[in-house]
């Protein structure tokens, strides 16, 4: 169970260990000679989900790993093919997952590592009894890692149901944000949004954003 702040790289710090754990121990092929998925990284938003499994590709470049990502919003299809061909590590949000899971697209037997990433997201946009429906799916043995930004009781009853005596790292004051970061609030009506995105991303003439839909 992990908490930091926003910017300080609790991405890295879960991918790499996640990468060297599953190079250690090479996968047995399920009963169709595909490789079947060893690990499941969860995430509350499909930008999120994107950035996680964009890491996961970079940081095991030479891995011999594989990985994919599976979101709403887009055909189900390609995901299926994708699936079909096997791939060792997993990133998705919630519902999507849960829809393969509905039409037996997916197997998640064999998983060995569970990251529940954005824990305080997931809570905070609804999703705990999609997590209550994933975590009745994957096996009850494997190594859960919970990984938030700040720790509320919420948070720490979710860790209770998906954690066994976990060990705690905190590397940052609790529910603080990184010093590094300037926040900034333009109260604006939802429909103008876009609008406001866009007219501040010309104007400070960004070339690297992150958005979240939450």
């Amino acid at each position: 169970m992990a908490g930091a702040q926003t910017g300080t790289g609790k991405t890295a710090g879960f991918t790499l260990p996640l990468l060297h754990r599953l190079m250690s121990q090479p996968a047995q092929k399920d009963a169709r000679g595909r490789v079947p998925i060893r690990a499941l990284i969860l995430t509350p938003t499909r930008e999120l989900a994107a950035q996680v499994e964009e890491s996961v590709r970079h940081y095991g470049k030479y891995s011999g790993l594989t990985s994919m990502v599976m979101f709403g919003g887009v055909g189900m299809q390609p995901q299926i093919d994708r699936l079909k061909r096997g791939v060792d590590i997993l990133v998705a949000t919630p519902g999507r997952l849960l829809d393969h899971h509905g039409q037996r697209t997916l197997d998640l037997s064999h998983v060995e590592i569970f990251v529940l990433d954005e824990a305080d997201r997931m809570l905070d946009m609804g999703f705990i009894h999609d997590i209550k429906k994933v975590l009745a799916i994957v096996p009850a043995k494997k190594q859960s890692l919970l990984f938030s930004a700040t720790f509320s009781d919420e948070i720490k009853a979710l860790a209770d149901r998906l954690l066994n005596q976990p060990a705690l790292i905190e590397v940052a004051r609790r529910n603080q944000t990184a010093d590094t970061i300037a926040q900034k609030v333009h109260p604006v009506g939802r429909e103008m949004k876009k609008e406001l995105l866009s007219h501040l991303i010309q104007t400070n003439d960004w070339h690297q954003c992150w958005c979240s839909r939450a």
